[in-house]
């Protein structure tokens, strides 16, 4: 039984570097991060490790607008319900291979809501618009 916790900047890199290891195979949401954007790990890690320490520390590291950037993708190739289904799935999935304790509890809680906000603003924000909903 795992008992480590989230407890440190190096602890959310070893999460990110599980995580991207499934997520850039994965059949379903895979093609983001190879055809669409590809992804420089070695650049894209560092970032992403700023923006869950700002979640899980409240340390201000993360500078970006993820939700800006999501935008743009969504732009180049749509987003589906499915792809922020998986991307839950994959991450929390990881956190549980590797994690136990209040941190990564919170870490499984903030990727939901950030996959839902996401998801509501992207591919449901894009079908209001369209329909002259908004």
């Amino acid at each position: 039984m795992i008992e480590q916790d989230i407890e440190s900047r190096a602890d959310i890199e070893t999460l990110l570097q599980q995580f991207y290891g499934k997520a850039l195979t994965d059949p379903v949401i895979g093609y983001f991060f190879t055809e669409v954007v590809p992804l420089n790990i070695t650049t894209h890690i560092p970032v992403i490790a700023d923006f869950w320490e700002t979640i899980l520390f409240g340390k201000a590291a993360y500078k970006g607008d993820a939700m800006k950037v999501h935008r743009q993708i969504h732009q180049l190739s749509a987003f589906r319900d499915e792809h922020f289904k998986r991307w839950v799935e994959l991450f929390q999935g990881t956190v549980n291979e590797l994690f136990a304790g209040p941190k990564a509890e919170l870490a499984k809680q903030r990727a939901e809501s950030i996959a839902t906000l996401m998801r509501i603003k992207t591919v449901h924000g894009a079908l209001h618009r369209s329909n002259k909903i908004i």
